[in-house]
């Protein structure tokens, strides 16, 4: 499994996260895809675009998956 290093920030944006991992092109790209529902946040359906994603949550998106450390 990928991880993703928060590095000394408390949170990321779940919708940041997507863009900066490549999984999408854009924010708009990004945000759009977590209103259809096709995020995963430890197991669920995520459709909160700015969701705080905290160290130790695994984020799955298009048959991808990481977890943030």
């Amino acid at each position: 499994m990928n991880q993703f290093n928060l590095e000394d920030h408390p949170y990321v944006a779940l919708c940041d996260l997507l863009k900066i991992e490549g999984w999408c092109d854009s924010g708009g790209a990004a945000k759009t895809a977590i209103e259809q529902g096709l995020v995963n946040v430890d197991g669920q359906i995520e459709t909160r675009k700015r969701c705080k994603i905290t160290r130790g949550q695994i984020v799955s998106f298009a048959g991808q998956q990481l977890v943030v450390v």
